[in-house]
Formats: structure tokens, sequence, C-alpha cells
């Protein structure tokens, strides 16, 4: 018999003692996720050509955006890590924890759902 896990527990590299659960990804998964992104990530590509200052800062604010919507369809669980005294939930590496931390997870996110290269820079 085979037994699948539908996440998977990762160490951080950034913050020792912390571990989080990511989803695997999922025909569903994919889907749904596509859905989430699919706006932010058309919007992303004609403010990144853009010659203006507000247009770069507009495409920066959609890629957080993007980055956010992977956060919350990929982070399941935090393991080790307290923000302002509570245990720190998904919501909250977007919101408080170190960027650092928040761009391991969603690089690990981005990973499991198979994306290529190109495919991480939206």
């Amino acid at each position: 018999s085979v037994r699948y896990e539908s996440s998977v527990w990762i160490e951080s590299q950034v913050l020792s003692g912390v571990r989080y659960r990511v989803c695997r990804m999922t025909l569903a998964g994919r889907i749904a996720l596509a859905r989430r992104v699919r706006e932010i990530g058309r919007s992303v590509e004609f403010l990144e050509a853009s010659d203006t200052t507000e247009g770069r800062l507009e495409a920066a604010i959609a890629r957080g955006e993007v980055d956010r919507a992977y956060l919350e369809w990929g982070l399941r669980e935090i393991e080790g890590l307290e923000i302002n005294g509570r245990q720190a939930g998904p919501i909250d590496v977007h919101e408080h924890a170190p960027i650092e931390f928040a761009l391991e997870v969603i690089q690990s996110i981005r990973k499991e759902c198979g994306l290529q290269e190109d495919e991480r820079k939206n």
C-alpha cells in the first residue's frame, strides 16, 4: 500500500527551532491557486513594463499580493514561533514575521507547487 501525506513539514533555515507545514500540490489545489493568482499576475506583468515610478510601485504591491495568496493557500501550520506573545499562524507570517522567514516559506510553497524559476518571479 502507498502512504501519501497531502502536506510536508519543513525545518526553517532562517529561524532555528522553527518548522512549518506546507501543502503539496494536487489537481484541485492547482486550480484553486491559479484562480487566486491569475488576475494579480496579469497586472504584475503589465505594471512591471511601466516607465513610471508609480507603475513599478504598483507592480511591487501586486507581487506582494501574489505572495500573500501563496501563503494563504499553502501554509498550514507553524511550530516553534511566537509573534507578539502568541503562537504564530499562517496569516502572521505575512503580517508580522521577519521578512526573511516569510520569503523562505513562500519559496518552499512555490517549490512544492512545482513552479519553474521564471514562474517563481511572479
